[in-house]
């Protein structure tokens, strides 16, 4: 992947709201992203002094320069959650052919952190429409035009306690708010770049299988963990099959926004938006790949299905 040269895109500066809780934010990161109306659409997780957690929206004509909405996403419906609900956060997009669009989201909650299922139609607002998962689980991401779902498990305890996940998972549904686990997609690999991981974006459908971007983190080096992106390319028709993925991570954390923030060393991807409306992806197709920069700041990477996937099957 290759940066963006004007990175970051978005940074908190750009949060001018005439909303009372969003004046002088801390940070901007984790977009959720897709085509809408033409136009590149970003859902923003910003955060306040409060480190209270909002989504905004953002849209922009050529992908790099952004319209910021000066008010955040209205969320509807909320009370159909029985459980007292603390943030919803890490927005990831899909759209449906019936015209609107699946909103997967972390909700952290006084009963863990589940995976919150919401509809949109202009992203103005967010229909909830119910819990989606079991509780600590993260990461929710689905095949756009099937009735799968990408998820990982918090079933891993790290060294500080706090609660992380080593494992993606396929799950099924009928309904888009009960899943049936039903196979492993793969694990974390100890010791080295991908340790914990989790899905990226929603993954695109190619001509090879579905190009999955995933994160991966390092968590051997005394003074920090290292969050990175990689690329694994899954089968077509049963994308829990992977079919190649990458021994080297296509993006570290290198540069100072990156580097230095909130929670240093940490690239996130969270939306990949092809220059392409074609439901399958040509293998030249440029890629738009946005991620958190140090949990403070929103980036851009770019590539092509061809150049990742040959990434993912290059072994030496």
């Amino acid at each position: 992947m290759q940066r963006y040269p004007e990175n970051p895109v978005i940074t908190r500066k750009d949060i001018q709201s005439r909303h009372p809780a969003l004046q002088d934010v801390s940070s901007v990161f984790n977009p959720g992203g897709v085509r809408h109306d033409g136009q590149f659409l970003l859902l923003l997780r910003v955060q306040n002094r409060g480190r209270e957690t909002f989504f905004v929206k953002a849209v922009s004509a050529d992908g790099l320069h952004f319209e910021i909405s000066d008010l955040p996403v209205q969320i509807k419906h909320l009370k159909r959650c029985k459980h007292h609900v603390y943030h919803i956060y890490d927005a990831r997009i899909t759209t449906d052919k019936a015209g609107f669009y699946h909103v997967i989201c972390a909700m952290d909650t006084d009963r863990g952190c589940f995976l919150g299922y919401f509809r949109t139609e202009d992203f103005d607002s967010l229909d909830f429409i119910g819990l989606a998962s079991e509780p600590d689980t993260r990461n929710g991401v689905l095949l756009a035009g099937t009735n799968l779902r990408f998820e990982r498990p918090n079933d891993h305890t790290g060294a500080d306690g706090v609660k992380t996940g080593s494992r993606i998972i396929c799950s099924k549904s009928n309904d888009m708010l009960h899943w049936q686990r039903i196979a492993e997609v793969f694990c974390g690999r100890a010791h080295y770049w991908d340790e914990l991981i989790g899905s990226g974006p929603p993954p695109l459908l190619c001509k090879a299988g579905w190009l999955h971007i995933y994160h991966g983190v390092a968590t051997h080096f005394g003074s920090s963990n290292i969050y990175q992106a990689g690329i694994s390319l899954q089968d077509a028709e049963e994308p829990w099959i992977t079919l190649a993925r990458g021994r080297y991570n296509v993006l570290e954390p290198r540069e100072s926004y990156e580097l230095i923030g909130q929670v240093p060393n940490v690239i996130f991807p969270s939306a990949a938006i092809p220059l392409s409306d074609s439901p399958i992806i040509d293998g030249d197709t440029p890629i738009y790949a946005y991620y958190g920069a140090a949990d403070t700041a929103v980036a851009l990477a770019i590539s092509t299905p061809d150049r990742l996937i040959a990434h993912a099957r290059a072994q030496a």
